[in-house]
């Protein structure tokens, strides 16, 4: 569950899925923000005051490992369970017009609720993320194979109890270009060591990731006729600039601005920028935002 003040109010939603915490703070046009696995809405604790005095801003707590609820045991949380969750949540809280903001995981989940349940969202915005034939990146792979297996999940995460192994390359020391505070990436960890049934939805999450959601849903793009911004840090990371120069193209409104000095959380790296730009680009006219 996210600790961060800065987010707004928590409050919590019933879905079908279970119970969503999720925060929200300003009003104006909703903007979503969608983390990504083992994280929570705390990934967006910089960027939401940021664009708080002009957007009503929502960032849920998804079921992808650092939730404080489990959802119901027979729950979807595979990435396209996740994505209909998103949609519910939108749909729930009436949201119409709604800039989706992913990063991680969760832009290949935005991808997917925009090529299945594009309904109620008017903007997508994508952070580095998993795409195409990237789902998940190279380095993860064993580690998401291993996390099916029962009783894996809580004997990786014990270890990073430790600050020093949670700011590892086999944790999050090659997310975030210029750190992340201990007490943010220690509540990350927190929940998937205490609760059975979150790492229930672990497992779930991670046996169904596979690069053929993203493929199919790049094959999509083209009937996703609204706008979007592909916000992309070409530094080292694990998806590399190609990636977002080629949403970028196959969105037929897509375009790209790269954020210079950040790795793949640019949430974390440069929030200041990541806000300038999702603000100028709510703020545009549809007809002109591609």
């Amino acid at each position: 569950m996210s600790i961060s003040t800065e987010l707004g109010e928590q409050r919590e939603l019933q879905l079908p899925q279970g119970t969503i915490s999720y925060r929200e703070r300003g009003t104006g046009e909703p903007v979503v923000f969608v983390h990504g696995a083992l994280v929570n809405a705390d990934l967006w604790r910089k960027v939401v005051p940021r664009l708080a005095k002009d957007f009503r801003c929502i960032a849920p707590d998804l079921p992808l490992g650092s939730h404080g609820s489990p959802m119901a045991p027979d729950a979807d949380v595979s990435p396209p369970g996740v994505a209909r969750l998103i949609a519910d949540l939108v749909s729930a809280l009436d949201l119409e017009n709604v800039t989706l903001v992913g990063n991680d995981t969760g832009g290949a989940i935005c991808q997917l609720v925009v090529t299945r349940h594009p309904e109620r969202i008017g903007r997508l915005v994508l952070t580095n993320c998993d795409a195409y034939d990237v789902f998940p990146p190279a380095l993860f792979k064993p580690l998401f194979y291993a996390a099916q297996l029962p009783g894996f999940v809580r004997a990786i995460a014990q270890p990073l109890r430790i600050g020093a192994l949670r700011n590892s390359p086999i944790a999050f020391g090659w997310l975030a270009k210029h750190g992340i505070p201990a007490e943010i990436t220690r509540s990350w960890l927190e929940p998937v060591l205490k609760s059975r049934g979150v790492r229930r939805d672990v497992r779930k999450l991670f046996r169904g990731v596979s690069p053929r959601l993203t493929q199919d849903a790049a094959a999509r793009f083209g009937e996703f006729d609204r706008p979007v911004l592909v916000a992309w840090a070409p530094e080292k990371d694990f998806f590399p600039v190609e990636y977002g120069e080629r949403l970028a193209r196959e969105f037929p409104r897509g375009r790209l601005e790269r954020i210079e000095d950040s790795w793949t959380f640019v949430p974390e790296d440069q929030p200041e920028r990541l806000a300038q730009l999702i603000a100028e680009f709510a703020r545009e006219p549809a007809e002109a935002a591609a």
